[in-house]
C-alpha cells in the first residue's frame, strides 16, 4: 500500500456485517469503489487468490455500485466473476465451490430500499471474522490499494448458474427424502419483496414438487413492505395464505438469508421458530451440537435438549456463530431472525436450505405448520431499540445488573440476564448495523417480555 488512504464517512456503518449506509450519503460509486479495490489489494498481500466473486440483490442502487465494485476490483488485478442479482447464500456457495480468493456482495440485506452495502467474504465462503475484518480496515488505513499496470488489469465474465448449482446441491442433502416431498406436493404461499428470492426461491419449491402462489417476485428492489420478514410486516402473507389455500407461508428479507414462516391459517410464526423446527429436523437424523446466537427464542434450546445434544449460545453475528459451530462441531445452527445455517452445505445462513428443512419437518410429523409449532413451548420475544450514548455502555449494564439480578449473566455480546426457571431473558446490546442500543426480551407472554424491556429502561435511564 502507498499513497493517501480512503477516508471513511462517519456516517458510514462499520462492522464485522460489513460496510452500510444510506445512497448518496455516504454510499457513493467513489466510495464502493474504492473499498472494492482496499479489499481486492488485502486478498492479494495475503496471498488469498486472484479471483473475487461479486453478487448483489435487487436494490435500484445494485446496478450502479456493482459497476463501481468490479472496477475497483480489476483496477488492482484481481479477476472478477458476476453472478448479477442472487442470494447471499449463492454468492458465498459460488466462491467457496471454485476455490475463489474471496466473495463480495453489494447488499444490505433487511434494510429499506435507500441503504445499500458492501459484505466481504473468505475464499472458504463465509464473512470475514473479527480479527480478519481488522486487519482489512487496518490495510484500507494504511494507504492507497497499488492499482494494476495496464497489462495485468483484471477481467471481468459473468456466470449466469450459481443459482441452480445452489439448488441442485440442497436437493443432494441427505436430510431430505425427495419422493415423499414430491408426493406430498405442498401448496405454498411465498412473499420475497421483490428481492433476490424472486429469481431464486421458485426453482426450489418447484423441484420440490410445490405448488406455489406467489406474491412480491420482480427483483426490481421497489420493496412493497418492510424488508425485514418479522411477525409484524407479514401481514399481506397472512392474506395470501388464506385466499390462496396454501397449507403455509414461506417469507424472505431481499438477499434471501432469512426465513419467516406463516401458518395455515395466515397466522405470521415470525423467525424465531425457523431455526427450531429446521433443528428438529436435522436432529432426527443426525445427532451433534446446535448452536444460535445470544438473542434467539429458547425453543432452540428446546429442541436441543429435547434431542439430548449441546447446546451452544455465541454473540450475535452470522459470523461468530458460524466460527462457533466449527468449534463445537456442530450439525446445525443459525439466528432467531430466521437464519438457518446448515454446515453440511455450506456455514452461512441460507433461507433456501430452511424452507427444504421445514417442509421435510412437517412431512416428519405428518402435521401442518400450525400444529408442528404448537409441540414445543410457546414464548414471546419482544425486540426494541432506542439511542444510548456508547461511551455510557458499561455503565448501563452495571445498572441493569443492580437493577435486575439474574441466574445467569453472559457479557460475551453487550449483557444476556437469564432467569431459565421462569422460561424470560433480556439481552442488551448495542446494534452493529444502526446508531442504537437493541432490547430484546423473551418471556412465557408478550406482556411479561415487555416488562423486562421496560425495566431496562428505567434502569438505564436512573
Amino acid at each position: 500500500m502507498s499513497g493517501m488512504p480512503l477516508v471513511l464517512p462517519s456516517s458510514l456503518m462499520v462492522s464485522v456485517s460489513g460496510f452500510r449506509g444510506r445512497v448518496g450519503d455516504p454510499l457513493t460509486p467513489e466510495l464502493m469503489a474504492g473499498l472494492a479495490a482496499g479489499f481486492g489489494s488485502f486478498l492479494r498481500a495475503e496471498h488469498s487468490g486472484h479471483t473475487v466473486f461479486l453478487g448483489r440483490d435487487s436494490r435500484t442502487s445494485g446496478t450502479m455500485f456493482e459497476a463501481a465494485a468490479a472496477a475497483g476490483l480489476a483496477s488492482v488485478g484481481m479477476d472478477v466473476v458476476r453472478l448479477g442479482i442472487v442470494p447471499t447464500p449463492t454468492l458465498l456457495m459460488a466462491a467457496r465451490d471454485a476455490g475463489a480468493a474471496g466473495a463480495l456482495g453489494v447488499t444490505a440485506s433487511h434494510n429499506p430500499a435507500e441503504w445499500n452495502a458492501l459484505k466481504f467474504a473468505g475464499g472458504d465462503g463465509m464473512f470475514l471474522d473479527g480479527p480478519r475484518m481488522h486487519r482489512f480496515q487496518s490495510s484500507l488505513r494504511d494507504g492507497d490499494p497499488v492499482r494494476a499496470a495496464w497489462d495485468e488489469l483484471g477481467g471481468i465474465r459473468d456466470d449466469d448458474e450459481a443459482i441452480d448449482r445452489h439448488v441442485a446441491q440442497i436437493l443432494e442433502l441427505p436430510f431430505l427424502e425427495l419422493e415423499a416431498l414430491r408426493e406430498r406436493a405442498f401448496h405454498v404461499a411465498l412473499d420475497c419483496v421483490q428481492g433476490a428470492g424472486g429469481l431464486a426461491v421458485p426453482r426450489l419449491l418447484e423441484a420440490l414438487g410445490c405448488t406455489v402462489s406467489a406474491m412480491g417476485m420482480e427483483a426490481d428492489g421497489h420493496f412493497p413492505r418492510d424488508p425485514e420478514p418479522t411477525a409484524a410486516n407479514l401481514s399481506g402473507l397472512g392474506a395470501l395464505v388464506r385466499e390462496s389455500g396454501a397449507e403455509l407461508g414461506f417469507a424472505v428479507d431481499p438477499d434471501v438469508d432469512r426465513l419467516s414462516l406463516v401458518d395455515e391459517t395466515g397466522r405470521p410464526l415470525g423467525e424465531d421458530l425457523t431455526l427450531a423446527l429446521c433443528a428438529a429436523t436435522v436432529l432426527k437424523r443426525r445427532s451433534g451440537p446446535v448452536v444460535t446466537n445470544l438473542s434467539t427464542s429458547r425453543v432452540v434450546e428446546d429442541v436441543a435438549r429435547d434431542a439430548g445434544v449441546e447446546f451452544t449460545l455465541a454473540p450475535v453475528g452470522e459470523i461468530n456463530v458460524s466460527r462457533a459451530m466449527q468449534e463445537v462441531g456442530a450439525v446445525i445452527g443459525g439466528e432467531g431472525n430466521g437464519g438457518v445455517i446448515l454446515p453440511t452445505l455450506h456455514g452461512t445462513r441460507d433461507a433456501l436450505v430452511g424452507m427444504a428443512l421445514i417442509l421435510q419437518h412437517l412431512i416428519d410429523r405428518e402435521a401442518s405448520l400450525g400444529e408442528a409449532a404448537a409441540e414445543w413451548p410457546e414464548y414471546r420475544i419482544v425486540k426494541e431499540k432506542a439511542a444510548f450514548p456508547r461511551d455510557r455502555l458499561d455503565e448501563g449494564y452495571a445498572a441493569l445488573r443492580r437493577a435486575l439480578p439474574a441466574t445467569r449473566v453472559d457479557t460475551t455480546d453487550g449483557l444476556r440476564l437469564d432467569w431459565p426457571e421462569e422460561g424470560r431473558w433480556l439481552h442488551v446490546r448495542p446494534s452493529g448495523t444502526e446508531p442504537v442500543v437493541r432490547f430484546i426480551a423473551e418471556a412465557r407472554d408478550e406482556q411479561g417480555a415487555r416488562e423486562l424491556i421496560a425495566a431496562a429502561r428505567e434502569a438505564l435511564d436512573g
